[in-house]
């Protein structure tokens, strides 16, 4: 059995909290702070790590550029780039409709 020290639990719920800008930018390491972030336990700290990513996705990027601007999906003339476009919108999408509605839900919490 896993025990953690008071200190020790102290120090996971600040990285969680308080996670580093890549943990935010990389999808990966945001995914694996997300099935944590429930033991944060206040829900003004899990919304504030929620609403980082949310800003971190709202910015302009593109997997790929042409003289330093993203390549829009209609311009890109290869099929399985622009399919590779086409899924990223969509995971992303996805992702920053389930971070609204959490925030909302947190938002509500905080008040109630």
């Amino acid at each position: 059995m896993l025990r953690i020290t008071s200190s020790g639990r102290a120090e996971l719920l600040r990285r969680l909290s308080e996670p580093k800008e890549t943990e935010i930018t990389d999808g990966g390491a945001f995914f694996t702070l997300l099935a944590f972030l429930s033991q944060v336990p206040d829900p003004a700290r899990r919304a504030a790590v929620l609403r980082r990513r949310l800003d971190f996705l709202t910015r302009p990027a593109g997997f790929f550029t042409h003289d330093g601007t993203p390549v829009r999906i209609a311009d890109e003339p290869d099929p399985y780039r622009k399919g590779l476009l086409v899924m990223a919108r969509a995971a992303q999408r996805a992702e920053r409709a389930w971070l609204e509605e959490a925030l909302r839900d947190l938002d509500a919490e905080r008040t109630t």
